[in-house]
């Protein structure tokens, strides 16, 4: 896939009021300060389509993005596991993420954003397990790739594969800084707009 244009279209505070919205959606979801909103940028190729933040769990809304007028929509999920939220924060978040799961009608994959340099962790665990439950497309996205050697990565990807019971080649490895992994993603991307695409032909 080619995304020749990306502007943001709107921000939800509430699972009731979201966009009526055509185009397919993928998800972006991953624990705070995963990367979540770099790695909008990287697919996009603009700097500050999707703000980022030093500062974790700047994300407290659903965040919607246009790609190549409504062939496609990206959405930016809240970042979950921030230590410094109130637990009623939390619960906000969480009950967003899964209002959103539950309404929407274009959702056709969530690309979930795991950090390459640590275990995945055990929100990120229950995240996936949420997905299988709910029979939710999902492909696994290892950010931050640039921290790594090569070999440091092939050990981390077996890692990350074994936490979730797929072979190392279901992972991506990306890095917002490098730009490394952009075009396997993007090509992942035309292979399940192109499949949803059959599928809705049926």
């Amino acid at each position: 896939m080619k995304i020749k244009s990306a502007k943001f279209i709107t921000s939800v505070a509430d699972y009731n009021k979201l966009p009526t919205l055509s185009a397919p959606e993928i998800a972006i979801a991953g624990k705070s300060n995963v990367g979540k909103s770099s790695f909008i940028n990287m697919l996009a190729n603009i700097n500050r389509l999707a703000k980022t933040s030093s500062t974790p769990g700047r994300t407290r809304l659903l965040n919607f993005f246009d790609i190549n007028d409504a062939e496609l929509t990206l959405v930016d999920l809240p970042g979950y596991g921030f230590a410094k939220v109130n637990d009623s924060e939390k619960e906000k978040w969480s009950n967003l993420i899964e209002g959103y799961f539950a309404k929407t009608q274009n959702l056709i994959n969530v690309f979930v954003l795991v950090d390459v340099r640590h275990e995945p962790t055990a929100l990120d665990k229950q995240m996936v397990a949420y997905l299988h439950h709910y029979n939710i497309p999902f492909t696994l996205i290892a950010t931050k790739g640039d921290k790594l050697s090569k070999a440091q990565i092939q050990k981390q990807k077996s890692v990350i594969a074994k936490t979730f019971a797929v072979t190392p080649a279901n992972i991506y490895v990306t890095s917002a800084l490098s730009k490394s992994g952009v075009d396997s993603v993007l090509e992942r991307i035309e292979n399940i707009i192109t499949a949803n695409n059959e599928d809705v032909d049926f």
